[in-house]
């Protein structure tokens, strides 16, 4: 049995009735509070998510980050701790007992966060091999310390003090729609990503704040974005698909590999070449519809 915490979990959603009820259902025991910050659902996300006795706030989407920090600062959250989840994650019951158990252990310490290891799941298969796992993502912070970087891409948690752990069980991980929403997503994804190169100039500098993996993780990305474009995508694909044994996870893997790593990263480099050769403004993603 869990026993409730002093815990907000933060969800923001956009059309996700297939995703919202594992989601929702994986925390409930486990949070005080519940939070939902919807951009513009046209189905039956927000009515599934009040069912389940989260509470819903309206806001206009920009993008992660700044929907994100919007939710902080205006749901008067009171708790100790806050849970940054997606829709699209689910809460193990082993990973909710640890969480309790840590979140109590180190409620007066200088233990502000906690970096979740992610399990990832493409066209129904735990994908094991080629970097995929574990993803691990800064989730669990203490009110008042957390909050996520000012990025249109590739956003992360980060503390202004304290310092973070890494808990043992896994966050699942896994998105019920298909092939051409994952298509779509991405594409919407390569925009911010381009759009987050040129405002930031990717590489230039890592900032202090940034801790553990987070501190590898831009050091990478340094290094990929030194590579020059399109040449990159071949060659993250290979180390991946590879020298990282993503061809283990077999057809998925296969499949994952060429989407994620050469599709995904040829389209951003692609559209970081149009932008540089046509001097058009970059367009406003706003929400995911």
């Amino acid at each position: 049995m869990i026993i409730k915490t002093d815990l907000t979990v933060l969800v923001l959603t956009m059309n996700e009735e297939k995703n919202i009820i594992n989601c929702i259902d994986s925390v409930k025991e486990l949070a005080r509070r519940i939070v939902v910050i919807d951009s513009g659902s046209t189905d039956n996300t927000i009515s599934l998510a009040e069912s389940l006795g989260a509470e819903v706030f309206h806001h206009e989407f920009e993008n992660y980050a700044s929907q994100f920090n919007w939710g902080l600062d205006n749901t008067n959250i009171s708790t100790k701790w806050i849970l940054r989840l997606d829709a699209d994650e689910v809460i193990t019951h082993d990973l909710a007992k640890e969480m309790a158990e840590e979140m109590e252990k180190h409620k007066d310490d200088e233990v502000n966060g906690m970096q979740l290891k992610l399990k990832q799941c493409f066209l129904g298969k735990w994908m094991k091999y080629g970097g995929t796992y574990p993803f691990i993502k800064l989730m669990l912070f203490k009110n008042g310390i957390g909050r996520i970087e000012n990025r249109k891409m590739d956003e992360h948690t980060i503390l202004s003090s304290g310092r973070s752990i890494l808990l043992k069980n896994d966050v699942l991980h896994y998105d019920f729609r298909d092939l051409t929403y994952y298509i779509h997503k991405h594409n919407w994804y390569a925009i911010r990503e381009a759009q987050d190169y040129l405002e930031n100039k990717m590489g230039n500098s890592v900032d202090a704040l940034e801790e553990g993996s987070l501190k590898g993780h831009r050091k990478q990305k340094v290094l990929y974005y030194k590579l020059p474009k399109f040449f990159r995508a071949f060659a993250i694909f290979i180390y991946r698909y590879i020298f990282q044994l993503g061809f283990l996870d077999g057809k998925e893997g296969f499949i994952y590999h060429v989407l994620e790593d050469f599709w995904y990263r040829f389209l951003v480099d692609a559209k970081i070449y149009e932008y540089q050769q046509t001097g058009n403004k970059i367009e406003n993603t706003g929400a995911l519809k």
